[in-house]
This record gives structure tokens, C-alpha cells and sequence, in this order.
């Protein structure tokens, strides 16, 4: 070489840490800057990478770049230069493959800790360090997929969080996946919506996410159908982990659940169970009793619209159904509406009746305490035989050889370790409830005492609830007579019941029997007949 050398700089990094810890890119920069200097090169350009690409240098931009660089000045002869052997290739194959790129490109390669030389010796010694760079970079990979498979081993996420968790550093367990809200709160509210119904489709579920600014969005700024899939189908909201990578099924984890193992299956079943057509976007919070009332000539649910005149718009009810004698035959919204409210005003019990319903529901929420804690003592029981089934499975998989069978054994065991997620979940909010009964009937008795407290309220989903819950069937409205009487639930049935016989809750002391016994039989019927019980005093 003649005159002045020009040389270009390469340096990398593998991580953002090691660019600023120190290891960056300045500093390798720095170094080698001092060394052309010491040598006369006049330094013309530099290359920085920050990514590794797995060992194939044509992943690295920088690398791709500099050698575009060399191609673009063929009639020029540059030194590379570069800090550390490793900074060139860690990977055997690729180091040779980049050698001899830049051979093409008669550029020479020199190396602050290592000197290259071309000898079948020099050749023999740059082949070892090259492989030794390979093994550390085997090693380090198989070292950090061993710590991050263990972290979720021990109940920990690892990967990024989903929408609605963010991390936080927490003293004795580092990195924790905590709730984020308002995310959060969006994320629950839209699970368990979609669980009990209020959204039939994932495009009801994705409206609801764009009708929230603070939901992230893409870079187009849309929420697209596979992030709502996501969530859904998500098993980390639940507080559990899982992981196909890791082999990792149902395992609890250490951050806090937004939803049940209950509430998730539930979303599963409804994903599974078909798709529906996803109700009107503009009709939702207009028309409260659309597609719950039905028409009474053929008993399909009604539908609505708003019916444009001269001046102004008005709300129509009206069954959409072909063939019905009252097919496209509007009824007014407040009709329909008024009537409705009327019915639901009607089922208020008496005041002193109220007395005697929660003395009942004490009683009954004791015997289902009872219940509960024996239920407890068999989830456990059935806990434990479950760990012997999935303790043995293992077993197998660890004698099996062949595929299939490993896979059969594989996906059972994930199954059995879903059931115990359920099981150890029931299990648990049995033995932590906590609270007195007040704090748990309040809001069933206030439902049962008027139902249209609720109602009245305006909010969709509270009024949904009414439906659900007041209503054993949906009621069915025609034009010219009104509402046919409505089939209520069990408790407003037997609330009702009360109402009507204000005398007692016993019509007759005397037991009939339901057929004609013989006489050796008469002695065993003669039953004792229970004291009349005093109703009257119940609400005093």
C-alpha cells in the first residue's frame, strides 16, 4: 500500500445494556480510532450494529452496510477494523464466509487483540478462536433460556406484558407482572363481558376497546381482531402461566389474576361455540328491551329502528319476522317501554315480606356455608388425586419413546393440570371468604326489594341484569292487548306466592296422602303434624 491507508470501523453490540454499561459502541469506536491513528489509517467511515443476528453476519445492518460501502468503491483498498475477534463473527461457519467477503472485496482485516494471518498456522489459529466463539455463544444462549425457563418455573412471566400488566420490581422477587390501570380495569370488564354475554362477538369486544383513547393501538392506530384474540385467549389473566416453549400448563404464578379460571373457560366455550351476528352499534343504549321482548303471534324477539318524519325522529319497536300476521307493524318505544316498567314496578313485595326473605337467606346462606367448607375438604381430596395422576403421567413420559404417545401423555397432563387450576381457585375463594352475610346479600336483597332501582338507573348493563335475573323466560308483548302475563324467576314466583296469602304460609293443617295404604300401613302414616307457623309476626 502506498500513500495514506483509508480504514472503516466496525463495532457491535448484542443489547441496548451493553451500549450503555459501557461495552457500547463509543467506546469500542474510541479504541479503534486510537489504533488507526497509531498506525497512520485515515479512518473514512464507521459501522455500528446493535444486534447480534444470531450469527449470520447478513442480518446485521451495519455489516451489510459496510460492505455495500466496499462494493461501492471498487477501485479502493480499506482496512477493517474491529476490536475483538468475537465483534466479527461468533459463529464458525459465518466467521469464514464473512473472511472471505471481504477477501472478495481485497479489504484487510485487522483486529485490536488479535493478529490474522495468512498461513496454514495463522489459518489453524483464527479456525479455534472462531469456534471458541461459537461455544460461548452456544453456552451463553443455552444459559439464558435455562434461567428464563426456570423463572417460569417458579411462577414468574418473562415475555412482554399483555395489555392490561405492566412490570414492577419488587424487593426478594424482582421483575412482577401487576395490574395497570385504567388498562386493567378496560381488560376485566371486557372479559367478563364478553364471558356473560354482554358482548356476542369479538367485534363487540373490539368496539368496546375503540370506544377507549387509552387503549393501545397499532402504528396505524387501529386495535386489530388478533389483538382482541389475544386477549381472550390469554390464560395469564387468570393468574396462572403457561407456556407450549416450556412445556409449562396451568402453573399458578405470582401476580395478580383479573379474571377466574371459571370466567376464562366460559370465554372459551362461547369462542367455540360458533360465531353470532354482532348486534347494531347505534341501536345498543336506544332501545333497552330490543331482542328480549318477543312478538306474541309468532315469538320471534322484536327488533327496532328509528322512523324518520318531517321534523324529527321517533323510536319504533317492531317484529321483523316474514309470515307473521304482524310482521313490519311498529309499537311505539314508549308503549312498549312504559308497560314494561309497570310489570317491574309491580314486582315489588310487600315491605313486611322482606323481613321474613332475609331470615331465609340467613338460614340458607348458613346451610350453604356447611355445604361449602364439606365441598372444601372433597376438592382437596380430589386435588390430591389429581397429583398422582399427572405425577404419574410424567413418569411414563419419562420411559416413552415414541412420539405419539409422549404427545398423548403431554397434552392429558396439560388437561389434568387445568382441572386442578379450577379446582385449587374454587378451593380457595371457599377457605379466604371473607365478611359478614350483609356484605354478601345486600345487593341480592336490595335487587329482590325493587327491582326497578335498577332499572330506573339507565345503565345498560345494570339493566341487562334485570332481565336476567327477574325474568325466567322472555316475555312476549301483543300490539293490541300489551304484555301476556310474564314468567318470572323463582324468587319473585315465590315472593308472589306470599303476597297472595297473607293468612299463613300453610293452607291446611290436615296431610293428605296420596293414596289409599292399607292398615298395617295406618300406623306408619299418621305422620306428627307440624305446629302452624306464625307469619303474621315476621314483619313486627
Amino acid at each position: 500500500m502506498t500513500g495514506i491507508i483509508k480504514a472503516v470501523i466496525y463495532c457491535r453490540v448484542s443489547t441496548a445494556g451493553q451500549e450503555a454499561e459501557g461495552h457500547g459502541l463509543e467506546s469500542q469506536e474510541a479504541r479503534c480510532r486510537q489504533y488507526a491513528a497509531a498506525r497512520g489509517y485515515e479512518v473514512v467511515a464507521v459501522f455500528p450494529d446493535t444486534k447480534s443476528g444470531g450469527g449470520d453476519f447478513m442480518k446485521r445492518p451495519g455489516m451489510v452496510a459496510l460492505l455495500s460501502y466496499l462494493d461501492a468503491h471498487p477501485g479502493e483498498r480499506f482496512v477493517v477494523i474491529f476490536d475483538d475477534l468475537k465483534r466479527f463473527a461468533r459463529d464458525r461457519d459465518f466467521h469464514f464466509r464473512l473472511r472471505a467477503a471481504m477477501q472478495e472485496r481485497d479489504a484487510v482485516r485487522e483486529c485490536l487483540n488479535f493478529k490474522f494471518e495468512d498461513t496454514p498456522e495463522g489459518e489453524f489459529i483464527e479456525t479455534i478462536m472462531a469456534a471458541q466463539g461459537q461455544l460461548e455463544r452456544q453456552q451463553n444462549a443455552r444459559q439464558v433460556a435455562q434461567k428464563m425457563k426456570a423463572r417460569m418455573q417458579a411462577g414468574y412471566w418473562i415475555h412482554n406484558p399483555p395489555v392490561g400488566y405492566r412490570y414492577e420490581t419488587i424487593r426478594g422477587h424482582g421483575k412482577v407482572l401487576v395490574p395497570n390501570p385504567p388498562l386493567s380495569e378496560l381488560v376485566r370488564e371486557a372479559l367478563e363481558g364478553f364471558a356473560m354475554g354482554r358482548f356476542q362477538t369479538q367485534v363487540e369486544a373490539k368496539r368496546f376497546f375503540e370506544a377507549h383513547p387509552a387503549f393501545p393501538r397499532n402504528r396505524k392506530g387501529e386495535i386489530t381482531q388478533q389483538r382482541v384474540t389475544d386477549i381472550l385467549t390469554q390464560p395469564l389473566y387468570t393468574g396462572h402461566i403457561c407456556s407450549e416453549r416450556y412445556g409449562i400448563h396451568w402453573l399458578r404464578g405470582h401476580h395478580e389474576p383479573l379474571i377466574s379460571v371459571d370466567t376464562f373457560e366460559r370465554i372459551q366455550e362461547r369462542r367455540a361455540g360458533g360465531a353470532k351476528a354482532p348486534t347494531r352499534k347505534n341501536l345498543g343504549e336506544d332501545f333497552a328491551l330490543r331482542g328480549f321482548v318477543c312478538c306474541d303471534d309468532c315469538g320471534q324477539p322484536y327488533t327496532a329502528c328509528w322512523s324518520t318524519g318531517n321534523t324529527k325522529k321517533y323510536p319504533y319497536y317492531l317484529c321483523d319476522t316474514k309470515g307473521c300476521p304482524s310482521y313490519r307493524k311498529s309499537v311505539r318505544r314508549e308503549r312498549i317501554e312504559g308497560e314494561f316498567e309497570a310489570i317491574l314496578k309491580a314486582l315489588q313485595p310487600a315491605r313486611r315480606l322482606m323481613t321474613c326473605v332475609t331470615a331465609m337467606v340467613r338460614a340458607a346462606w348458613s346451610a350453604r356455608e356447611a355445604q361449602a367448607k364439606r365441598a372444601a375438604v372433597a376438592s382437596k381430596r380430589d386435588l390430591t388425586v389429581l397429583d398422582k395422576q399427572i405425577d404419574g403421567l410424567l413418569v411414563r413420559i419419562v420411559d416413552a419413546t415414541n412420539p405419539a404417545v409422549i404427545d398423548a401423555y403431554e397434552t392429558k397432563i396439560a388437561d389434568l393440570q387445568k382441572q386442578r387450576a379450577l379446582i385449587s381457585e374454587k378451593t380457595e375463594k371457599t377457605t379466604t371468604a371473607k365478611g359478614s352475610v350483609e356484605d354478601f346479600i345486600e345487593l341480592a336483597l336490595s335487587f329482590l326489594a325493587n327491582p326497578w332501582n335498577l332499572w330506573k338507573t339507565g345503565d345498560m348493563t345494570l339493566r341487562r341484569t334485570v332481565l336476567k335475573l327477574a325474568f325466567a323466560e322472555r316475555p312476549t308483548y301483543c300490539r293490541k292487548e300489551g304484555y301476556q302475563t310474564p314468567k318470572t324467576t323463582l324468587p319473585f314466583k315465590v315472593l308472589a306466592g306470599f303476597s297472595t296469602d297473607e293468612s299463613g304460609l300453610v293452607r291446611s293443617r290436615r296431610l293428605e296422602l296420596p293414596r289409599v295404604l292399607p292398615h298395617s300401613d295406618l300406623n306408619a302414616a299418621r305422620l306428627p303434624i307440624p305446629p302452624r307457623p306464625h307469619v303474621v309476626g315476621c314483619g313486627e
